[in-house]
């Protein structure tokens, strides 16, 4: 992108920037409360990219005044102080273009949305199991780590450990744009437990992570549910197999079905239930858009293809590998323990590069 479309595109963002600003201290706004929380959310986004450009339209202005000095001024020193600054700004500058054309992309909407995760065992018996709640385990402590917030919706234990599926909701700001990442299949490389001879098995599991569908989003039609309710089962104290708490709902049209336990009150879990409905079937078209740029970035795995195989965690050598950048990272027990902000950001990293060669400038 050529310096004069920069600033060009950072104008008309500096001018929306000033003008959203103004909307928000006017009266019709701030009745609205809908629209004020709209326009807050693009005042937020905006800003970044105005700073971005003060800073870039300061340095252009200082190199101008520099290569004016160093063509005019006598002194010797002040030549060569001249020259130092042109030297300096002619390497900050092109940086500075780097950041202004990540943030000029255009943002997924889903980004901001919250997410529903779920994790399931997949081949390798009881050990798939284990890992899953080693995932399980592994995405808690991260989130504790962010400040977000994590509610569980359903589970069913493994036989010998961990989880044959677990689905839970995760909400906070952004969660979405850093979870989606995690999509596809983890494969674990270890000794099992129950193995005698020492010998190292691969085991995986799935995750999938959905932006979490707002009230608005989609619209269900209660003609088009049917509800069942049923005894919870696992921890939850003496009303577990005694009261019929816990719910199942089929969408009858598309045959999706989901189940909520974790609340003892089955009306909280017909809420959490609906919101896992309407986030599963928004996802049903929000998985057209995975399918499509899945084929274009390596760093995004369409939610539909189970077999895509994203990393393995491998316990002899200590290392972890994604697969997507072939980035290896020999921390396996810190990043078991939730530290994997490196590997999502060099993630995303990867994607803006992508994504910067997909658009027009």
């Amino acid at each position: 992108m050529a310096k004069n479309m920069i600033l060009e595109r950072l104008l008309g963002v500096k001018s929306r920037f000033v003008e959203v600003g103004e909307l928000l201290t006017s009266a019709d706004v701030m009745t609205d409360m809908k629209r004020y929380i709209k326009l807050n959310k693009e005042y937020k986004e905006l800003k970044p990219v105005v700073e971005a450009y003060e800073r870039y339209k300061s340095a252009l202005d200082n190199l101008d005044s520099a290569r004016v000095l160093l063509a005019t001024e006598k002194d010797e020193e002040m030549r060569e102080m001249a020259k130092a600054e042109i030297d300096n700004l002619l390497e900050t500058i092109p940086e500075m273009e780097e950041e202004i054309r990540f943030l000029l992309l255009p943002a997924d909407p889903e980004d901001e949305k919250n997410a529903v995760m779920e994790i399931r065992a997949g081949t390798g018996g009881d050990e798939a199991s284990i890992f899953a709640g080693d995932l399980y385990r592994m995405y808690s402590k991260y989130i504790e780590s962010m400040g977000w917030k994590m509610e569980l919706n359903y589970y069913t234990e493994g036989t010998a450990g961990g989880y044959k599926e677990i689905v839970f909701n995760v909400t906070g700001d952004g969660v979405y744009g850093i979870l989606k990442y995690e999509s596809g299949v983890h494969r674990v490389q270890r000794v099992p437990q129950t193995e005698t001879q020492g010998r190292i098995h691969t085991s995986a599991a799935t995750v999938a992570v959905l932006p979490e569908a707002g009230e608005f989003d989609i619209e269900i039609r209660s003609e088009d549910i049917r509800k069942d309710t049923y005894c919870s089962s696992g921890p939850g104290g003496q009303s577990v197999n005694t009261t019929y708490s816990a719910i199942r709902l089929t969408h009858i049209p598309t045959g999706l079905v989901v189940t909520c336990q974790d609340e003892k009150s089955q009306i909280k879990n017909l809420e959490k239930a609906m919101r896992e409905l309407r986030t599963r079937l928004y996802n049903l078209e929000y998985q057209k858009y995975l399918d499509e740029i899945s084929h274009k970035r390596k760093t995004m795995v369409s939610t539909g293809d189970r077999s895509a195989k994203i990393r393995t965690y491998n316990y002899p050598q200590g290392r972890v590998t994604d697969h997507r950048i072939n980035l290896t990272l020999y921390n396996l027990t810190s990043v078991l323990d939730g530290n994997i902000q490196e590997l999502i950001d060099k993630l995303q990293m990867a994607e803006n590069a992508e994504r910067l060669k997909e658009s027009a400038y």
